[in-house]
């Protein structure tokens, strides 16, 4: 393919979405595999939507998953700018062509006419309702009063109200065909100055030259306009990839109210960027064999968009997890201390003990499925007081397991200490005193840790060493 250019083109209205992640993930792996361009085109006309902060949060979770723009608001380029607040001359000049052309017309119809016309619709039974196109009908006299009149007004599109054929081509859907007429005259430009969507991206896809648009699924429903808006400009179309949509595992749009969607969370969460992107490339998506781990490089020799799916993908955040672990297994401990050190410093952890803190997190990090969850499981190596009470209290209280104690402190003395061989050796000490099961190995849990549950025994044991295990155990001795 020749002259590949793709744009990720996110409004600024809050944290990235995961569904966002996936169409600036596979413009990204097209570009590369392609050998073309990627754009960053910030689509902030919708001022009313417009978060604070939002363009700052999308730029740094591209950053932070690897995806690179060969053109943005920050790096600039041939075709900018890159904000389309700052094009709003561009799209009425476009807009003033159309209308010159006799494709576009001012519609004065308030919000409460709008609103009428909709009811009236309804009533009626019109199976999708739309504006009835009444202001195409005014005079160029009458248009001029009600502007001297100060009327607010729309420039909305002129449809061909023809049975034409209006075609989309999709790589995914393939051949979508509508009716000319079946087309809304949709509002171009608002009462504000500020384009909608419709007219914005039209006209920076073509001056950006763009070249394939790939976006989500919900936008299918709006291409046939697009289509016809590249007709009555005498543009040509570029080529449409439409992503099936991401859904629950009840087949539900996937949303805030359905746990953690944004970018921003799983990062929180402890979701290496590795293991976030490798997961997100397969939803819709399938390489050509049966592997599901990829690295980046990996993934842009392997994408191809001839193997996008057309049915929905589920979000499934075990199958997410176990990607994670698997990455979390081969990381560099020293990577995690440096990603995990303020989540450390939060839970009172003392990461000036680098040491310690590296040998745990090289232990737990094959035992966990989030990065974060180290730093949970963490806890039991640092405390200097272990508090005991309640069952625990009357459990270590029990003379098997003062005896216990007492033969583990003194046992320590005589061994080459490891985690395995001091097992060996309360293995050894429970068979003398016929103490064996619960009653040998949850005694010392609790002993060293005040837990019941947590990391493996041998992995405690190992962690704490010879000294630390005396100090302890020789605290729960009564």
């Amino acid at each position: 393919m020749d002259n590949i250019r793709v744009r990720f083109a996110p409004s600024p209205t809050g944290y990235i979405h995961v569904g966002s992640l996936r169409s600036a993930l596979y413009n990204f792996l097209f570009a590369k595999k392609n050998g073309g361009k990627l754009i960053l085109r910030v689509e902030d006309t919708d001022q009313s939507r417009f978060v604070e902060g939002a363009v700052e949060n999308l730029i740094s979770s591209m950053e932070w998953a690897g995806i690179e723009f060969d053109e943005s608001p920050q790096k600039g380029g041939d075709f900018g700018p890159y904000v389309q607040s700052e094009r709003t001359d561009i799209y009425r000049s476009y807009c003033k062509e159309l209308e010159d052309k006799g494709f576009a017309y001012k519609c004065f119809c308030s919000s409460e006419d709008l609103e009428k016309m909709r009811e009236e619709q309804q009533k009626q039974k019109v199976p999708q309702p739309q504006y009835d196109r009444r202001c195409r009908k005014l005079s160029p006299e009458e248009i001029e009063e009600r502007i001297n009149n100060g009327e607010k007004y729309v420039v909305r599109f002129k449809v061909p109200l023809t049975k034409d054929k209006v075609e989309v081509d999709d790589m995914v859907y393939g051949n979508i065909q509508v009716e000319s007429d079946t087309i809304a005259d949709q509002v171009l430009l608002k009462s504000d100055g500020f384009p909608t969507y419709h007219l914005a991206n039209i006209v920076d896809d073509h001056l950006m030259k763009i070249s394939h648009v790939i976006r989500g699924e919900e936008w299918i429903p709006s291409t046939p306009l697009h289509v016809a808006l590249y007709k009555a400009f005498g543009w040509e179309s570029p080529t449409f990839v439409h992503l099936p949509l991401l859904v629950n595992s009840e087949r539900k749009k996937l949303s805030k109210r359905h746990g953690d969607v944004s970018v921003e969370s799983f990062k929180e969460k402890g979701i290496l960027k590795e293991a976030l992107v490798n997961y997100v490339a397969l939803l819709g998506w399938h390489p050509s064999g049966d592997r599901e781990l990829f690295t980046m490089d990996e993934l842009i020799e392997e994408f191809s968009a001839s193997r996008i799916n057309k049915s929905a993908a589920v979000f499934d955040y075990v199958k997410l997890d176990w990607i994670n672990s698997q990455y979390l297994r081969d990381y560099d401990t020293n990577l995690l201390f440096d990603m995990l050190k303020p989540e450390f410093d939060k839970a009172g952890i003392d990461t000036e003990e680098k040491e310690k803190v590296l040998k745990v997190i090289e232990a737990l990090k094959t035992r966990v499925n989030k990065a974060k969850e180290i730093v949970d499981q963490s806890l039991i190596f640092f405390k200097d007081q272990v508090e005991i009470e309640g069952d625990n209290l009357n459990m270590i209280r029990e003379e098997s397991s003062q005896i216990l104690f007492s033969k583990i402190v003194e046992g320590l003395e005589s061994i080459d200490f490891s985690g395995d061989s001091c097992k060996k050796m309360i293995n050894s000490i429970g068979k003398e005193n016929k103490i064996k099961g619960k009653m040998l190995w949850m005694p010392v849990r609790v002993g060293l840790t005040g837990e019941q549950h947590g990391p493996d025994l041998d992995l405690i044991l190992d962690i704490f060493g010879k000294d630390e295990i005396k100090k302890r155990l020789s605290k729960q001795i009564f």
